[in-house]
């Protein structure tokens, strides 16, 4: 059988504008716009991430958290790259049967593993942010004091009942594509979260009210100065581990930019690639303002959850009522998302490619949430799931495997750019996955 009848592009460099072939997994479903599976790609990038990047600024510095983050977006473009070359060399549009056709069926099992449980980690940060700003939010709007003792102020309660009656209904659809719109909608959320962020840096004093100590650090800020004013350029410290793990996390949209691509309209690498492109570079630059400005309002004390800042120092406001009701919805409309390829994965891991199947799709779909649900219940930290998910298996779906399938699959020159970029992206991966996992371990350890 020849490479072209197996599937393999004639182009061995691999033709930007060489459609999206039809993989042994089935034929793909077209339709989706431009717009929307730019919007799709935001959704899957943005999320929960925005809400723990000020905390790392806080222990990276200003000019520290710039460079790794456009480090860090830069990488997570040149690895969508790779991927999409792959997709365009062999036709192949999985990422677990890319990993199939590179390691062969470990390599499927490693990476269906691995978006699995990156998938579930993320779906459990964003019902963890569900579970605790929900309440809030309710005792906001209702004028009303935190007592304890209404339903509404029970997290868990609240977070049960979004999952069965909005996250289980758009969860269970069957294609991506369907969730363009919400998509659209949590971008322009996650838009005005972060106009609000700007506009309350001059609202919240510095040095920060004496009388006040603050959630996260438990520590008294009585002794808050004039030079806590001064944002610092760059800081190292233990908890400067968990920048790159959260950066990580908040630029991972790999396990959705396959599915994505096959139901592009009228797809192309070429194509894509402008989506992604897009979606990377508009998701930097709110990552950046809101992170600088979230940094510059509350600065060595801004909480691992930027909204419970706010709490604090601006009770009762309107604007970061509305915003915490905003990201609320965006986390809400992201989860389903998310949910997409951790569903196929989790098939293709125990059943293979068969077809369709009504009562499978249901039955992995509830299964998946009932984890995500239970962890996002007993989580005690968000700042636990960004680090842990963030060293292992982001690094794995961000810079490791991507590279590594490229220098297993790829036909092109050891001297060529492209294999000498993926050889280095694996080293980097597998480094700082590794450096951060030990010292977050270290830090535990040492803290307990």
């Amino acid at each position: 059988m020849s490479d072209t009848d197996r599937g393999f592009s004639s182009n061995e460099g691999g033709n930007e504008d060489t459609p999206l072939l039809t993989s042994d997994m089935g034929s793909r479903s077209r339709g989706a716009s431009f717009a929307s599976s730019v919007f799709n790609l935001m959704n899957a990038i943005m999320g929960s991430g925005i809400l723990g990047l000020a905390y790392a600024m806080a222990n990276t510095g200003v000019v520290g958290f710039c460079l790794l983050l456009v480090l860090v977006s830069a990488l997570a473009a040149y690895s969508v790259h790779l991927l999409l070359k792959l997709c365009d060399q062999t036709g192949i549009n999985s990422y677990e049967s890319l990993g199939e056709r590179a390691l062969h069926k470990p390599g499927k099992v490693l990476v269906g593993c691995a978006i699995l449980i990156q998938n579930i980690g993320a779906m459990s940060s964003y019902l963890f942010i569900l579970k605790s700003e929900l309440p809030a939010a309710i005792n906001g709007f209702l004028n009303a004091e935190n007592t304890g003792t209404a339903w509404y102020e029970d997290g868990r309660i609240l977070l049960i009942i979004i999952t069965l009656g909005v996250v289980l209904p758009l969860a269970i659809l069957p294609r991506v594509g369907f969730l363009g719109y919400t998509s659209g909608l949590a971008f322009l959320f996650m838009l005005y979260f972060t106009v609000v962020v700007v506009m309350k840096k001059w609202t919240v004093p510095c040095p920060l009210p004496n009388n006040i100590t603050f959630l996260s650090r438990a520590c008294q800020v009585s002794n808050s100065s004039d030079s806590e004013c001064t944002a610092k350029l760059f800081v190292l410290s233990s908890e400067s581990v968990y920048a790159i793990p959260t950066m990580a996390f908040s630029f991972l949209c790999h396990t959705a930019v396959l599915p994505i691509y096959c139901e592009l309209d009228r797809p192309s690498k070429a194509r894509m690639q402008r989506v992604t492109n897009i979606g990377i570079g508009l998701s930097f630059t709110l990552y950046l303002i809101s992170a600088l400005f979230g940094y510059l309002t509350f600065y060595a004390h801004v909480d691992s959850e930027l909204l419970q800042g706010y709490d604090v120092y601006l009770p009762r406001d309107i604007l970061v009522m509305t915003v915490r009701l905003a990201i609320l919805v965006s986390v809400l409309f992201t989860v389903p998302l998310i949910h997409f390829p951790a569903r196929k994965a989790a098939i293709l891991l125990l059943f293979g490619a068969r077809p369709f199947s009504w009562f499978i799709h249901c039955l992995i779909t509830v299964s998946i949430l009932s984890v995500v649900l239970i962890l996002a219940i007993f989580v005690p930290d968000i700042r636990n799931v960004f680090g842990v998910v963030g060293s292992t298996t982001s690094s794995c779906l961000l810079f490791v495997f991507p590279s590594l399938f490229y220098l297993r699959i790829s036909r092109q020159h050891l001297r060529s750019l492209d294999y000498v970029g993926a050889a280095l992206l694996v080293v980097f991966g597998l480094a700082v996955g590794a450096l951060s996992l030990t010292v977050i371990i270290l830090t535990w350890v040492r803290s307990s």
